[in-house]
């Protein structure tokens, strides 16, 4: 999935909200009563194939971008490549495939030129969603939903998944399908292997290209996407297409290039294997009573409910289900209540800015304000603050993570531990310069 086609190239690089890799995570023994009903380990290849460059391309980058890669030339590129075959011929390729997809294959250039980072992850939560929800994107979404309202009935009814949802993540990978990439997909998938970093990640997706090459679902020549490997308006990586790409008619291989009906129907799918459930909203918009003490932040819908919990446009929250609450801007911005439903949208893309963009253009695109809350003005934290903040959490042992200057779920839970350890209400779990402070020992 690419998130050049949603976000401006140009993003600043020190934002508040940098995002976590890891998956989102409930905490302790107060949490696993209602703790989120699939959740996942870490997917492999197969359910990672969609999402897996934006967990890894960040750091492959490093290596590649730093010139790994660049000091080599084609023929050292062929020489790499064909250390795949005994791979490749398990997987089933034949010898004639497997030959001319590799002396078709070179460096690609752009990769190497690409920046190192990406946007949801080095942008605010507010401004990603500026980016992502643009009025134009709402308008062209709504327009679909009139124009392919039958087709997108059918694939609700198969997937479960709502047709606002399967074209909230059209418009966020490929503008609807009108930014896929250009780039040649065995090439950059190469390039990225050659470069050597995370093992044999981007080796296994150039070995699934093969696959679909040797299969027939799609010619050589068709094998376009984005700088990172990802294909279609769906952004696929090829292990994804081998996986949960579907043909909306049920007849031959999924074009999930040129063919709409068939990029939803495989979203769908994806969706649906990822453990979406029916009816039940991503994200619900709420009012905090003004007696929540912020000791809890995972429980069921019902809980919450009888907290004094309510939704932000007056409706009634749905009867159970385990949901946390996220509060991306800190308890002065917008409040959520997230439920599996988002965590299935986080399998497609591990970031929780591209899991909330999503779920709020599907109720744009529906017809309803989101969100109902204004955002307010935040102050940034550098990234360098970002890293003294984990490591003086992890310091006083309450967090256990990655020092990496990327505060999502797992810095926000030890964030409101130690907000609760030292009385600072509301503990929302936001990072802020106050938080620093304390955590430096002043201001207490």
């Amino acid at each position: 999935m690419s998130i050049e086609n949603a976000t401006p190239p140009a993003v600043k690089r020190n934002g508040l909200r940098c995002k976590d890799s890891r998956k989102r995570r409930l905490s302790g023994a107060r949490a696993r009563p209602t703790e989120l009903a699939r959740r996942r380990g870490a997917p492999g290849l197969g359910r990672g194939g969609v999402y897996l460059k934006h967990l890894i391309v960040f750091f492959s980058f490093i290596a590649v971008c730093c010139g790994a890669a660049s000091a080599r030339d084609d023929s050292g590129l062929a020489a790499f490549l064909q250390n795949l075959w005994p791979a490749a011929e398990r997987a089933g390729v034949s010898r004639e495939v497997f030959d001319r997809a590799v002396e078709s294959s070179s460096i690609e250039t752009s990769v190497l030129q690409r920046p190192h980072t990406q946007a949801e992850f080095t942008i605010s939560i507010p401004s990603y969603l500026s980016s992502a929800l643009t009025p134009a994107r709402v308008a062209r979404g709504r327009s679909l939903a009139t124009e392919l309202a039958a087709p997108l009935a059918r694939i609700e009814q198969r997937s479960g998944v709502a047709s606002t949802t399967l074209l909230a993540i059209l418009g966020v990978e490929s503008n609807f399908g009108s930014a896929t990439g250009a780039a040649d997909t065995l090439s950059v998938l190469a390039t990225l292997a050659y470069g050597g970093h995370r093992g044999t990640v981007f080796s296994d997706e150039y070995i699934a290209a093969l696959v679909m090459l040797q299969r027939g679902y799609v010619a050589r020549e068709r094998l376009r996407g984005s700088w990172a490997g990802a294909m279609g308006q769906p952004q696929f990586l090829p292990s994804a297409y081998l996986k949960f790409a579907q043909s909306y008619d049920g007849e031959g291989p999924a074009d999930i290039w040129t063919n709409r009906l068939d990029s939803l129907a495989s979203i769908g799918n994806f969706l649906k294997e990822s453990g979406w459930v029916a009816g039940l909203p991503p994200v619900i918009e709420v009012v905090v009573p003004p007696t929540f003490d912020y000791g809890a932040l995972d429980l069921d819908l019902s809980q919450w409910r009888a907290t004094g919990f309510s939704q932000a446009d007056g409706g009634r929250l749905p009867e159970s289900g385990a949901a946390s609450l996220f509060q991306p801007a800190g308890a002065a911005g917008p409040t959520f209540l997230i439920t599996d439903n988002f965590e299935a949208i986080r399998q497609y893309n591990t970031s929780d800015a591209y899991a909330l963009s999503v779920a709020l253009l599907a109720e744009r695109i529906a017809g309803r304000k989101a969100p109902i809350a204004p955002w307010p003005k935040v102050a940034a934290l550098s990234t360098a603050d970002c890293m003294e903040m984990q490591r003086l959490l992890a310091a006083r042992g309450l967090y256990r993570g990655t020092i990496d200057g990327k505060l999502g779920r797992t810095s926000r839970n030890a964030v409101h531990a130690f907000q609760l350890s030292v009385g600072l209400q509301p503990a929302d779990g936001f990072a802020t310069k106050a938080v620093l402070e304390r955590l430096r020992g002043k201001g207490e």
